[in-house]
């Protein structure tokens, strides 16, 4: 910048902007959310709900419930509250359809699903959860193939597939293996990744540095939350017992890309829990990826 130039910018009150802009606007850090976290806020203004994360920092989100529509908007006017408030979708979540068979589930308007995901330019599309009625072992017997079959939709729209637990997934299916254990070696390492919840597997009393070890490169998406040690309730993160700095420390062998905030419940404003959890991950480098 030449000196005169650095003179009228100062004049005008510019030069504090265009510093900002140099120093860290256009490539501001990743900080991303899953909406369920916020769903009260989601459901009665989903503009004003994302307006509030953006004003947090917040600049990407996964989101939930597509139904041919997006928390009641279509398309485009999704797509315009998206540009309004500077906020990337990274990733959805949808249930398989096998119980509730809505839009947007695996089994029911699928292709049409991931057109619309993929107009977004989102990258991951995931099967969030598992009904009560769907875990039998029938129904999981069939799991790996729905799974397979979404991802190939999904990988021709170049967006990756992925499974996301709960701590159901880790009660035995058969002799050897777990639910969680059988999906991973009957799916194609490059269809169905995981996305791993740090919360539902620690409440289930394992350890994701196993998983890691096991199945290397499988886990791009992670969910983090932390647990209280009482009563194992859902608490910010760094108020709780979950040692994110160690399970960082191998996010390479996991091969982590993206992960979310979330909480799924609080004895707080759930907007005070966000910001305690935000204000100890911005004070730990250890979530940078």
């Amino acid at each position: 910048m030449q000196r005169k130039d650095f003179i009228k910018l100062s004049a005008s009150g510019i030069l504090g902007l265009y510093s900002c802009r140099i120093s860290g606007m256009i490539t501001k850090k990743p900080l991303a959310i899953q909406l369920y976290t916020i769903r009260d806020a989601v459901s009665k203004n989903p503009e004003k709900a994302l307006e509030k994360l953006a004003q947090l920092g917040f600049n990407q989100i996964e989101i939930y419930g597509y139904n041919g529509l997006f928390f009641g908007k279509k398309l485009n006017e999704f797509k315009q509250i998206l540009k309004n408030t500077g906020i990337k979708v990274i990733s959805s979540h949808h249930t398989t359809g096998v119980v509730q068979q809505g839009k947007g589930s695996l089994m029911n308007n699928w292709q049409k699903t991931v057109e619309d995901l993929q107009s977004l330019d989102t990258k991951y599309m995931v099967c969030s959860y598992l009904f009560p009625e769907e875990r039998t072992i029938e129904n999981y017997k069939k799991l790996p193939d729905l799974l397979e079959k979404s991802g190939e939709a999904t990988q021709k729209a170049n967006i990756q597939f992925a499974y996301h637990n709960h701590d159901f997934e880790f009660d035995a299916f058969d002799e050897k293996n777990n639910v969680y254990d059988f999906i991973l070696k009957n799916t194609s390492s490059n269809l169905v990744k995981m996305e791993l919840d740090l919360y539902w597997m620690a409440k289930a009393g394992l350890s994701p540095l196993d998983y890691f070890e096991k199945y290397p490169g499988r886990f791009p998406l992670w969910h983090v939350k932390d647990m209280k040690a009482e009563n194992q309730d859902f608490t910010e993160v760094g108020n709780g017992t979950i040692d994110f700095e160690t399970i960082f420390r191998h996010k390479e062998k996991a091969g982590l890309k993206h992960w979310f905030l979330e909480q799924d419940s609080s004895d707080k404003n759930i907007f005070e829990s966000i910001v305690l959890s935000k204000k100890f991950i911005l004070q730990n480098s250890y979530f940078d990826i």
